[in-house]
């Protein structure tokens, strides 16, 4: 450690004039200076001082203006000799000091060399490297000649640079470039005078000797200046001041040396190089190897006053002093993280060997396969053998391989799926087809047919005992609750619910799984599906199974033969688990719109439900029990405060939601509760305001007639008062009645609470809202549907037919009329974009119709000299279909007899050449719309008598219906009425 001596008792080393190696006496004590520097370096010669070794110095020539000449001297120093506080006793002989002439003092013209980036101070060397050929050849020149000498100046920064930013390879290359003049106004005018030591290609060693100041140029081309010799100003080296800064310099320098290793470097390469230390190069020295900038270390080079540069080498070093302690703080804060995660690790490594060797706790592995087999023992005895031997053979495996290996995560993912199934478990089944019923009513209004097929299920399996796995496909169109359905039919049984949509799938391993060697393998859905509900006898609902799609990996459609196929699901194999899974205890429940859309080989193995859709009754049952109940329960609206007219739900239903489904009818609702709760938040909000202000008015009128009234009592202290209570009531008008009518008698309370409840009526009234015809516009905009009625009394040549719409069901006209007459003019031209179906339909309609009028009227030649034109209106709606001959056939009847057809009468069916009727689909559909259309009679083949009479009572109920199996029995039909009677 360094040690400071007291001004007082030591006294600072005096320069000699002349430039020789000064050797201490053995009996006078060392300088205090020098052996501060002494400890300095001790710092890192400790090791050295021991070895009792021979090192060799170098000392430079004093710059102090001695007049001797010596500039580079070696002395053999026997480190054992050195004192044990950093004092240097050296042996020298006659031989040591080596006089160079000429002197560096007599150099009055230098070569001048351009320092980049840092001033050399005196006593110091430094290495550059000159890219010059010229100067470089002339240094060689000078240290051949034995005059080694040189002028080092620092460059100054270009103007508008920012000295603090270090310069890059561009700005150097750019100095480089500089010659004679533009490199000589570039240069600082104070520098160093250096000594060539040594040249090695183009770098070389400088060593600093005293301080120079440029003159004037001598020669460009290489750069030769004058200079002058400069000498530090006259000072007291007995001053209290210079000493006290000088040690403070000391004493931060060692407090730095102990942060920094870097800088003990420079104090030992320091110490070997230089011979007397004085306070001149203990300032050089804090500024050489401080890491300030090149201007402030140029601004201690040039500083002469001993006593300024000590100053500004003081600050340079209390700043690197800051800079070391952050430094430390950085390195502290760092290692400790690094420390404490390598000691929480290490800790935590000893605490598992010390638990594994305790048996306390197992590694990884064990674990995972006390894990697999906890899954798989409460069912041990359910599980299949084959199924257990996969895996214990894959518990083995799972030991045998590392933990860091790929193998060991698909294996462990393996084991994962294969014990998280439900190998055996069954839940619960609930047989009680009353309860099944309640629920099945409780969640949806009709669907007879559907329940029915829900309810035989259920008793079949209470009697049996058990239920069989059974694929029910529900078809019909959107927004008729198929999904629901399910949902419910999962809650009647007690069975667990999974749902997937299958609409767009084009990938097989969605449902049969990925094979495990692949990356991001997956098992099939049903594995999931398993997995998901925790038993094996779920109801899966496979939703929108008529849009399934087919792409590059392979056909869903086929893959879910396998799936669906109640004589293969019992041994369904995943791709991923490669095992057999019993599904056969699995309901399936498919859905979909159209079943032409379903594959024929996965058609067969379903059993199909159709569901029509809803009549108009069914949808005001709904709306008023299920959907305006639960919109108005998420709209935040109470019962009291709207009423939705029977007639608005009928128009709202007729006009706007004539789909077969509820799905629109559903939005339809809630738009109208949305308008209606906007119309009561601002009723609302004008209320509030209104009574409010009308309060604020009362209380002032009240605090205004208190007032006065006090005023005429004459009593001080109740007026007072009566102020106060009136300055309470204006300042706060939402205030307790209580307070403000404390002086006030009884009767006016009672007027008061009147008059309240007077007001809560009125806005009760005001906030209740009706919803009927003639303000339903104001809800949902104009209709979209009109009456499909559209003739009063049926002109000749018009019949209303019965078609079936992914909508539901519609009734349609079918016109014909005359275009020309002639002889032999007879043709059919036909328009309403009509498919190729309706097109042949139409052909054969002609040709029955011509032979059905020249039976009934054989003198008419109407067919053979008539041109026809028959239009199917909504021309831009594409139709096809078979079940319009008839009504064709009627329509051409009507116009050649020239007699309309029944007001009420609507038919449907398909003819042939020989006039038979066939039979048509879609029998729900086309009673509703005839029962949309106010039609009272229809027509139908009799080969649909059976789904007719299947229909709900409520679908059939106020139609006549006649079955018919020949058209002749639809003549007597249309035309076989009194013309009377029907007027």
């Amino acid at each position: 450690m360094l040690k400071l001596l007291s001004s007082s008792s030591r006294h600072l080393h005096t320069h000699f004039s002349s430039p020789c190696l000064r050797v201490a006496a053995e009996s006078a004590p060392p300088a205090p200076l020098l052996r501060a520097l002494g400890s300095i370096a001790g710092l890192t010669r400790r090791g050295e001082a021991r070895t009792g070794s021979r090192q060799r110095l170098f000392f430079c020539s004093d710059s102090s203006g001695g007049k001797g000449g010596g500039t580079l001297v070696e002395v053999e120093v026997k480190s054992g000799d050195a004192e044990a506080d950093g004092g240097v006793d050296v042996t020298s002989s006659s031989s040591a000091l080596m006089p160079t002439n000429p002197r560096p003092e007599d150099y009055l013209t230098v070569l001048a060399l351009p320092l980049l980036h840092r001033p050399l101070f005196p006593g110091f060397y430094m290495p550059i490297y000159v890219k010059d050929p010229k100067l470089l050849a002339a240094l060689q020149e000078s240290k051949k000649r034995q005059a080694p000498y040189a002028g080092a100046f620092l460059v100054k920064d270009e103007p508008g640079t920012d000295p603090s930013m270090v310069s890059g390879s561009e700005s150097e290359k750019s100095i480089y470039d500089l010659k004679g003049k533009d490199l000589y106004n570039r240069l600082h005018e104070v520098g160093t005078l250096a000594q060539i030591t040594n040249i090695q290609g183009d770098q070389v060693i400088l060593v600093g000797h005293r301080r120079l100041r440029i003159t004037e140029m001598v020669d460009e081309d290489p750069l030769t200046v004058k200079v002058d010799h400069l000498k530090e100003k006259p000072f007291n080296k007995d001053d209290d001041v210079i000493k006290a800064t000088s040690f403070e310099v000391i004493s931060t320098l060692r407090d730095v040396l102990k942060a920094s290793s870097l800088w003990r470097d420079h104090v030992q390469t320091y110490t070997q190089h230089m011979g007397d230390f004085n306070f001149p190069r203990l300032a050089d020295f804090g500024a050489a190897i401080c890491g300030a900038n090149k201007l402030q270390c140029q601004e201690v080079l040039e500083e002469l006053d001993v006593y300024k540069r000590l100053k500004l080498t003081l600050e340079l070093v209390k700043k690197e002093m800051e800079i070391s302690k952050i430094q430390e703080s950085i390195a502290k804060a760092i290692e400790e993280k690094i420390s404490g995660e390598q000691r929480r690790y290490l800790l935590n490594e000893q605490l598992k060997a010390i638990k594994k060797e305790l048996g306390l706790e197992a590694d990884d592995k064990t674990t995972l396969t006390a894990k697999f087999r906890e899954r798989i023992e409460p069912s041990r005895d359910k599980i299949p053998a084959h199924v257990l031997q996969v895996i214990e053979e894959e518990l083995t495996k799972l030991q045998l391989l590392e933990a860091s290996s790929s193998e060991f995560n698909v294996t462990r993912n393996y084991l994962d799926w294969l014990t998280a199934l439900p190998w055996g478990n069954y839940s619960d089944e609930n047989f009680d087809v009353l309860r099944a019923q309640k629920i099945l009513d409780e969640d949806h209004y009709g669907l007879t047919d559907v329940k029915e097929r829900i309810l035989e299920f259920i008793a079949v399996g209470k009697l049996r005992g058990k239920s069989q796995g059974k694929i029910i496909c529900l078809s019909g169109p959107p927004g008729v609750g198929k999904t629901s359905i399910g949902r419910s039919i999962a809650r009647a049984l007690n069975r667990k619910f999974y749902r997937f949509s299958v609409g767009g799938l084009g990938d097989v391993a969605e449902i049969k799984g990925h094979r495990r060697t692949y990356i991001g393998a997956m098992p099939g859905k049903m594995v999931q599906c398993l997995k998901s509900v925790g038993t094996a006898n779920p109801l899966v609902l496979i939703d929108e199974i008529d849009k399934l799609g087919r792409g590059h990996a392979g056909d869903p459609a086929s893959a879910l033969l396998e799936l669906l196929d109640p004589e293969q699901n019992a041994n369904f194999l995943d791709h991923y688990l490669d095992v057999p899974i019993d599904l056969s205890k699995v309901l399936f429940v498919c859905t979909a719109n159209v079943i032409d859309m379903i594959p024929n080989p996965l058609l067969d193995r379903m059993e199909v439900i159709a569901i029509a859709g809803y009549i108009t009754d069914e949808k005001m049952h709904i709306a008023r029990d299920y959907l305006e109940k639960a919109t108005r329960e998420a709209c935040g609206i109470n019962p009291e405060q709207v009423e939705v007219t029977d007639a608005a739900l009928l128009a709202l239903i007729e006009n706007y939601c004539r789909e077969a489904g509820v799905r629109n009818l559903q939005k339809q609702i809630e738009k109208i509760y949305r308008k209606i709760a906007l119309q009561l938040v601002r009723k609302g909000a004008l209320i509030e305001s209104s009574v409010s202000s009308e309060q604020s008015d009362e209380l002032k009128e009240e605090g205004a007639e208190t007032s006065t009234d006090s005023a005429k009592s004459g009593s001080t202290k109740q007026d007072n008062e009566t102020a106060e209570e009136a300055e309470i009531i204006q300042s706060d008008g939402s205030a307790d009645q209580t307070d403000s009518s404390l002086n006030e008698p009884s009767d006016t309370k009672d007027v008061k609470e009147s008059e309240k409840i007077e007001e809560s009526e009125v806005t009760k009234s005001v906030e209740k809202v009706l919803v009927d015809t003639s303000n339903l516009p104001d809800f949902v905009g104009k209709p979209v549907f009109h009456a499909e009625r559209i003739y009063d009394r049926t002109p000749v040549g018009v019949v209303m037919g019965l078609a079936w719409t992914a909508m539901g069901g519609s009734t349609l006209y079918i016109e014909t009329t005359n275009v020309e007459q002639g002889e032999g003019k007879g043709a059919l031209h036909l328009t309403g974009q009509l498919g190729e179906v309706m097109k042949e339909s139409a052909q054969i309609a002609h040709t029955v119709a011509r032979g059905i009028l020249l039976e009934k009227e054989p003198e008419n030649p109407f067919f053979a000299n008539s041109k026809l034109h028959l239009h199917v209106p909504a021309g831009a709606t594409p139709k096809d279909g078979p079940s319009a001959g008839c009504t064709m056939i009627t329509s051409l009847l009507s116009l050649a007899m020239k007699k309309p057809v029944r007001n009420d009468l609507a038919m449907t069916g398909e003819v042939t050449l020989t006039g038979k009727i066939l039979p048509i689909g879609g029998v729900k559909e086309k009673a509703i719309a005839a029962r949309r259309s106010d039609v009272k009679t229809i027509i139908f083949p009799s080969a649909n008598r059976r789904d007719f009479d299947e229909l709900a009572p409520n679908v059939k109920e106020g139609l006549d219906v006649h079955f018919v199996d020949d058209y002749s029995q639809i003549f007597d039909l249309a035309f076989g009425y009194d013309e009377k009677d029907e007027k």
